[in-house]
This record gives structure tokens, sequence and C-alpha cells, in this order.
């Protein structure tokens, strides 16, 4: 995932940097586990709110799409190997396959098995197996096809 620095903003203290950072390893820990903004919330020792907008202003997305895009950089991984599209949903933790499918051609492009398909053939870029960890999970940070910045249009 993204191991960008925490981003500091002014009168942040730096045991709430830790205490960002700490969440942040908890998903990428247990992201096949059921999560929730709730029992992060719980875990950190902050309102569930406080927590979404803290981690959101900290790492530039709320808990719940960090851990999304944990699980979907995993299954694409996942999906280069032997497992079906219904194993590599359940090894992820996502609650069904409808959904791991919305998730993942959502961030990714792709639904899995087209990804797949195009992984046996090849036809995907190489993985990025052979790249230091610090490398890795920069570039393997899934990115919201929405978030793609729209052409700008003419007001008429």
């Amino acid at each position: 995932m993204d191991i960008s620095p925490v981003r500091s903003t002014p009168g942040q203290r730096p045991a709430e940097a830790a205490r960002m950072r700490r969440v942040r390893d908890l998903i990428d820990r247990t992201y096949a586990a059921p999560l929730d903004v709730v029992a992060l919330a719980r875990r950190a020792g902050m309102a569930p709110g406080c927590l979404s907008r803290r981690f959101r202003t900290v790492y530039g997305q709320s808990p719940y799409a960090y851990l999304t895009a944990r699980r979907v950089d995993r299954a694409t991984l996942l999906l280069r190997g032997d497992l079906g599209v219904d194993a590599v949903c359940a090894a992820v933790g996502c609650a069904t396959p409808g959904i791991f499918t919305a998730r993942f051609t959502e961030l990714v492009g792709l639904t899995p098995e087209r990804f797949r398909r195009l992984a046996e053939n090849g036809a995907v870029a190489p993985g990025i197996e052979g790249l230091p960890a610090c490398l890795a999970q920069r570039v393997a940070r899934a990115v919201r096809n929405q978030e793609a910045p729209a052409p700008a249009r003419k007001l008429t």
C-alpha cells in the first residue's frame, strides 16, 4: 500500500500522527478480517467520526477507502496466481463476490475475471514482485477511476 509520509497539519501533535500510523498499520495487517470504522476507532481510543476526519486529513482518504484499496492491491497479486475469483474474494476479506467485483472494477478499471485473463496472457504489466518493498507499495496503490481529473469544460 502507499507508504507516503504522514502529512503534518498545523497543530498536529506527533502522538496523533503516530496514532494514525498505528491505525493504518492495523488495516495493512488485518485487511482480510472484517473491519469497520467503529472497530478501528475503538482500537485507537477515538470516536469513529473523529478517526475518519483525522485519517482523511493525514492520508487523503477515509479509512474504509484505504482498506478497500489495500484489499484490491492484494487481489491483483492473487489474481496473477492459481486462485479463482471467488477464492481471491474470500482471501482478501470481501463480503460477497458482487461487492468485490464492483470495488475491483471501480479501482482497477477491469473486472477481476478480465484482469485475470489478461494477466495469464501477459497483457497486464508485470507485477511488483521484483521491486523493493518501499517502492512496490507506492507503485501498487490503487487509485479510483473517478479521481482522475476531469477535462476542463467551457461554460456557455
